[in-house]
């Protein structure tokens, strides 16, 4: 059975976009924290 497997053949297509989407969240979710973080500094009384 272990010599039935190819290295890289996996396809690996869903696991890529689920990295990419967590990636791209990672980022948005960093920029409305950042944007959060100046307008507090901002409008701090």
């Amino acid at each position: 059975m272990a010599n039935d497997h190819k290295h890289g053949s996996m396809n690996t297509e869903v696991q890529e976009k689920t990295f990419a989407g967590f990636i791209d969240w990672v980022i948005k979710t960093a920029i409305v924290v950042m944007v959060i973080a100046v307008l507090l500094a901002l409008f701090r009384t």
